[in-house]
């Protein structure tokens, strides 16, 4: 039919050695004969005919010729020691500095980010890789830079930039310097704006004119907000006042380009009805225009995108995300004021892009283009990429636009949603659109989702050719013209330049000492395998007549998987003699003479220094270890005899057979234990104490009513075998082996003490069945119909509880713990203040025309008969008279008719159902009176303070079911409107129950019910306005007030349904800038070094307007 499967189960099994096992004791058996250890002895007891091993995979500890598995094959490796992975062993000496070398001195050089500082490392990459800053920066002289830390700290961050033989500068000390908290994200324009009027402070102290106004003259232009009277033209005042800018911010909500967004800039507003304008020439109020002017320009100039809007209906900020267009090339001539004439065109220079859908998180990043090659670089903190020749890479695409056109671009109809790409970047960019036109000079248009901020630079080639229309630009384009460096690139000055190359030696030094250390190690390791393999294979001894030396297992295991091996240690192995036993043979290897020599041979130095060794040659055998293993052989050969005659005795004695001769009592379970026991050589403590358990205190026979004292006769031989045996194993323990014969009698003290002690326990017994018989409903936990106008008594539930586990209790659970007294539990049921009862008498409920008492909660109370109450207070050292007595009325407007008898009435409390039968209304309420009364005031004062303490909870679950329909089933509705009980344990069953579509959500008592909506939109899609939210039949409202404010336990169950007034929305646009639990007030950069010269009010009021 096939091939048959082999069967595998136990191959690996061993078979039992008896013919090794015989000649081992034959050999003993002849040594001790003979008193003599012969070579051929040797052999046998040491192991040493066994062959050399060939191939098993683990290393065989009764064969010393085995040197298996001491090393991986060929092609394997091990987690550790000499045989790891060679990727691993590199892994170990640490990172390689190498890999953060810098490519080539073109490529720009990185930032770390200390946590949240991916903005500020953006601003900074723009503004040194703009070559005139950089210059300017570099030329200001050493003792300013020494009083100047900040200034000190961003040049020789500049310098590391330029000139680092690492591919990322670390920008810790310029960070700390600020008293950045790195662990903040903040705006980057607003950083900048900051940075900007810091260095001009600290710049202005320098002498060189160059570094003194090297901010004012690259980045700061002028504006004017200009107000004009309609009826006489007439400017007011103000109008001619000039404002220093930094960079324009532009708004970017419903706008599409950066020229539609300058228009709206300059755009001229007017000013009509109570926002007339006062005009000094005409006396009067009057219809006016307000506009901005520019007045004049910067060699850079910086647009802000306002991206971030603020939303009122939240106090938070939202983030801008549409598509926004921008020129490579810019001609801001027209833009100027009284400059129409002068051509004043920019190039992109720098894109910084803001990532992430949140206005207070994300990630910045900045793609500035190289003016020495054109080429875009991205900066995202450590890494730097090559982008080409755009500043999104070489696979985005552009569009062509007509720069000299007066129009603006009408991006609407020349960009086609079609033409519309998006990379991974999330950068967007136009197919192009050439326009047919001659003469006219076409530019580049890009556009982005993200770009957050752009820098534009004023071409070199049109500086000189402005000098005579600059006049009109103040002092900006025409003094500093020279600022707009044409050279290649920038030196550093001579005091920052050796600290520079200093560091860069460094650098270098721990490349090349890490490079060194890694091919030492690696030489070393392959030099190492290879020294083991070798020693290994000249390891085994082929003849026995050979000389030989024997080795610590351990040792050469340690030595084949060790990169540094120590010298030679064979003391694990050494008897008390200083020779090799033969307990140690399984623990030891035989060595060729060879492989030792080579093996000493490395380690003679250090054996001679240290005293490793020692060197354990064929001879070294212990022969006196030999001969005392012979005796202990031949021991257990007796004592195994022994016991196998003696097997029998305790057998027959066990049956019952008839016994001969004088007989002794010994422990009967001890026996059995004896018997069980199997392989037995020498004794051991197992046979010690054959009669400990049937001794008394007294030292007397034990009587056999007392636990674990049963004993069994067994004959003098057997008896005399056992004591031997116990006093050869503990000599010192003659308790555990006293001598009881036949006629010894049991002790008569410790027979009076077990004889009171099963009266007690009788008595124990007979008083728990009076109380069961006494008590038979209240034992059974029956619910007993009660009658009006009886008098019944009340007892705390949790002291019934007690009692009925303590009267149902039998055997082995029987608990001899008392209850507490009666009198005692009646007094902690009384108020202190006004003696008066802390506790309210269970509900009462009809059922059937019968009433009954609602099954109470433990920490509550029960209603009990009179013939109860008596009775317990018998039992239960309980005053009669101090009892709470209870009665129960009925109203007025109801007769006894239709009350039912309740003598024999008895329902069993888990048959009770509250709902089934109940008559319901005011013509059959009833009341419960009880002396004393109940006090109310202590009562709500301890009801107050457990409330309060259940809604003060944290991180618990509630769980929320989403309803369809109209209605909830009326499962949910009544599990909603239950109230929990968070300590009160519940069934498996019940804890495993769900509701539908239905969700847990982990809250606090603090959570806010705006809060517990945002989780319910999150989880069901649900937006907020449209959450009608219920707890049982009552709706929860209010978004600003907590959980705990609206009286919501852990475990409770809500209810929500979804009324679809109100359109569906991205919850992104209610998360992206709300902290779900903590409101905190934006802080800024307040604290900081940027702010320490201004006004918290002049910074709160500049970051409003971000």
């Amino acid at each position: 039919m096939g091939h048959h499967r082999p069967t595998t189960r136990s191959k690996n099994k061993r078979s039992r050695p008896d013919e090794t096992a015989e000649a081992t004791t034959e050999s003993f058996r002849k040594i001790i004969l003979t008193k003599t250890v012969t070579e051929d002895d040797v052999h046998q007891l040491y192991n040493v005919w066994r062959p050399v091993c060939q191939g098993c995979r683990v290393n065989s500890k009764d064969n010393p010729n085995c040197f298996c598995g001491l090393i991986p094959p060929p092609n394997g490796s091990r987690k550790s020691g000499l045989w790891q992975k060679t990727s691993e062993i590199v892994n170990s000496l640490g990172s390689d500095p190498s890999k953060d070398l810098r490519s080539s001195s073109s490529t720009p050089a990185g930032l770390t980010n200390l946590g949240a500082t991916c903005y500020a490392n953006s601003i900074l990459q723009c503004l040194f890789m703009n070559k005139s800053f950089r210059e300017g920066v570099f030329s200001v002289e050493p003792q300013i830079l020494e009083e100047e830390p900040v200034l000190n700290n961003l040049v020789r961050l500049f310098a590391k930039l330029h000139s680092s033989k690492m591919a990322f500068v670390d920008s810790a000390p310029f960070i700390q310097t600020l008293e950045l908290d790195n662990s903040i994200q903040q705006d980057s324009h607003e950083f900048l704006t900051l940075l900007f009027s810091l260095l001009e402070r600290c710049l202005s102290q320098s002498k060189v004119s160059k570094a003194r106004t090297i901010v004012q003259d690259l980045f700061r232009g002028g504006v004017s907000h200009v107000t004009r009277c309609s009826k006489c033209g007439n400017e007011s005042e103000a109008s001619s006042k000039i404002e220093d800018f930094y960079g324009l911010e532009l708004n970017v909500k419903g706008l599409k380009s950066l020229d539609e967004s300058l228009d709206d800039y300059f755009s001229i507003e007017e000013l009509h009805g109570d926002n007339q304008f006062y005009c000094d020439a005409c006396a009067t109020r009057a219809d006016a225009t307000r506009s901005i002017k520019l007045r004049s320009l910067p060699a850079v100039l910086n647009f802000q995108l306002k991206r971030c809007v603020f939303l009122p209906n939240t106090t938070a900020k939202k983030k801008i995300t549409s598509l926004f267009h921008f020129p490579g090339e810019l001609n801001m001539a027209q833009r100027l004021s009284d400059c129409s004439e002068l051509n004043l065109v920019y190039d992109l220079s720098a894109v910084l892009i803001h990532k992430g859908s949140a206005v207070n998180s994300g990630h910045y990043t900045a793609h500035v283009k190289d003016d020495n090659t054109d080429e875009w670089w991205e900066f995202d903190d450590e890494i730097v990429s090559n982008l080409g020749q755009e500043p999104f890479g070489p696979t985005s695409s552009i569009s062509t636009v007509n720069i000299g056109q007066n129009d603006p671009v009408d991006y609407s109809s020349s960009v086609k949603e079609k033409d519309t790409l998006v990379d991974d970047s999330n950068m967007n960019v136009n197919q192009p659109h050439p326009l047919e036109s001659n003469g006219i000079h076409h530019s580049k248009t890009f556009s982005s989702v993200d770009a957050y901020m752009l820098m534009y630079a004023l071409k070199a080639s049109k500086i000189n050719s402005q000098r005579t229309a600059a006049q009109s630009l103040e002092h900006k384009i025409e003094s500093d013209s020279s600022l707009v460096s044409q050279e290649t690139d920038v030196s550093l000055p001579s005091h920052i330049l050796e600290d520079i190359e200093q560091s860069n030696a460094a650098y270098l030094d721990s490349c090349e000492q890490y490079k060194s250390k890694k091919e030492f190690m690696l030489n070393h390791i392959m030099v190492r395998r290879q020294e083991v393999r070798l020693v290994l294979s000249k390891a085994p001894v082929q003849p026995l007549e050979t000389p030989y030396f024997w080795i610590s297992s351990d040792w050469l295991r340690h030595w084949a998987d060790s990169a540094m091996p120590s010298i030679i240690d064979n003391t694990s192995i050494l008897c008390l003699h200083g020779k090799l036993p033969l307990s140690s043979i399984s623990c030891a290897k035989r060595l060729s003479t060879e492989a030792w020599t080579n093996l000493y041979s490395q380690f003679s130095d250090c054996c001679d220094k240290y005293g490793g060794g020692p060197t354990l040659t064929k001879d070294d055998y212990c022969t006196d270890c030999i001969f005392e293993m012979g005796r202990n052989m031949a021991r257990a050969n007796v004592y195994r005899d022994q016991r196998l005659l003696m097997k029998e005795l305790a057998e027959a004695a066990l049956s019952g057979e008839h016994l001969d001769g004088k007989l002794y009592y010994i422990s009967k379970s001890w026996l059995q234990q004896w018997l069980r026991r199997k392989n037995i050589d020498l004794p051991c403590d197992a046979d010690s104490g054959p009669t400990a358990s049937i001794r008394c205190p007294h030292g007397e026979l034990m009587p056999e009513i007392a636990a674990g004292a049963k004993r069994i006769l067994v004959p003098e031989s057997l008896w005399m075998f056992f004591q031997e045996t116990a006093m050869e194993v503990k000599p010192d323990d003659s308790v555990g082996r006293s001598t009881f014969s036949s006629e010894s009698e049991p002790c008569a003290t410790c027979g009076i003490e077990l004889t009171e002690a099963a009266y007690s326990e009788d008595s124990l017994r007979e008083f728990k069945l009076k109380q069961r018989l006494n008590h038979e409903k209240l034992c059974m936990n029956k619910n007993i119909a009660l009658c009006p106008q009886i008098k019944y008594y009340l007892v705390p539930s949790s002291w019934l509880s007690k009692w009925r586990s303590y009267v149902n209790a039998g055997g082995k659970n029987a608990s001899s713990a008392e209850l507490d007294a009666l009198n005692s539990v009646v007094d902690m049921l009384l108020c202190e203040k006004h003696s008066k009862l802390l506790g309210r008498p269970p509900e009462l409920l009809w059922k059937r025309d019968l009433i009954f008492q609602k099954p109470s909660v433990t920490d509550g109370m029960t209603i009990i008969a009179e013939d109860d109450w008596r009775l317990f207070c018998e039992d239960w050292d309980g005053t009669e008279s101090k009892g709470i007595s209870a009665k129960i009325e009925i109203d007025s407007d109801m007769g006894d008719d239709n009350i039912g008898t309740c003598i024999d009435m008895s329902i069993p409390e888990e048959h009770l159902h509250i709902n089934d039968g109940i008559h319901n209304g005011s013509s059959r309420r009833l009341l419960v009176k009880t002396s004393p009364q109940v006090c109310e005031e202590c009562i709500g004062e301890r009801e107050c303070s457990e409330l309060m303490r259940k809604l003060h909870y944290s991180n618990e679950d509630i769980c929320v079911c989403l309803i369809s329909g109209k209605e909830p089933p009326k499962s949910i509705l009544e599990a909603s409107g239950s109230i929990s009980e968070p300590t009160r344990r519940t069934s498996k069953r019940s804890r495993k129950s769900t509701y539908g579509n239905s969700v847990n959500l982990n809250v606090s008592g603090t959570t806010s019910v705006y809060q517990l909506k945002m989780m319910i939109w999150e989880t069901f899609g649900v937006v907020k306005e449209n959450q009608i939210l219920h707890k049982g039949s009552r709706v929860i409202d209010g978004e600003t007030a907590s959980l705990a404010d609206m009286n919501i336990f852990p475990g409770d169950i809500l209810w929500v349904t979804d009324s679809k007034i109100h359109e569906n929305r991205d919850i992104a646009d209610e998360l992206s800038n709300t902290n779900l639990e903590v409101h905190v007030a934006e802080e800024g950069f307040r604290g900081t070094l940027l702010t320490s010269a201004i006004s918290s009010q002049a910074v709160s009021e500049a970051y409003l307007n971000y």
